[in-house]
């Protein structure tokens, strides 16, 4: 955890998930599939994968839609100073305490107003190697989310986070895969059509 980077601020959260809000300017950084945490002290993080991105609408944005020749002045007043965030939903995937990763749903959910930072490399390598991919379970019992988009999305971002062994740990990723939805045809040939996209 080298480089601390901020996405955003807890709106509402649950067990199985959480809503983040961040400004515009900070949304260069959040990704879809992207593994987030919310560290909450003593030892204690929650560990999520953002699963949709989203804007809402507001009064001004609604008139400047219909308005003619919107000058680039006001676009980019409306993106930089923006009031209304945009919202990030996150499906909690694991969590850690003491020191040790856990790839089941959080004991307590983090608090409105906690802060979100995108995992980093080592972040990521750490969590995914910790356990045989217990946390795919959660993201396959996501009922709003895009489930084979959100797993080739996390696979590749995750795969490129573990360097030269990158290759190895997909092959792993996708056999766990597998087996865990053979029983489920339809999103298995969802996740393997997302994921041959990204190959």
């Amino acid at each position: 955890m080298n480089q601390q980077i901020e996405i955003g601020r807890l709106l509402r959260a649950g067990t199985t998930g959480f809503i983040a809000g961040c400004r515009v300017s900070q949304l260069t950084v959040p990704a879809f599939g992207a593994l987030v945490r919310a560290p909450l002290g003593e030892g204690y993080q929650v560990y999520g994968i953002i699963h949709d991105i989203h804007i809402d609408d507001d009064g001004l944005v609604r008139q400047l839609v219909t308005a003619d020749n919107v000058s680039e002045e006001v676009m980019k007043d409306n993106r930089e100073r923006r009031i209304v965030p945009v919202e990030m939903s996150v499906l909690a995937v694991g969590y850690e305490q003491d020191g040790k990763v856990h790839h089941l749903l959080p004991p307590r959910p983090p608090l409105s107003l906690d802060v979100i930072y995108l995992c980093d490399d080592k972040d990521l390598v750490r969590f995914t190697d910790a356990g045989r991919f217990g946390y795919f379970r959660h993201i396959l019992n996501a009922k709003d989310a895009p489930i084979g988009e959100v797993l080739a999305a996390h696979i590749q971002q995750a795969g490129k986070a573990h360097g030269v062994e990158s290759g190895m740990w997909k092959e792993k990723a996708v056999a766990e895969l597998i087996g865990l939805l053979r029983d489920d045809y339809p999103t298995l040939m969802s996740a393997l059509g997302a994921l041959a996209d990204i190959s």
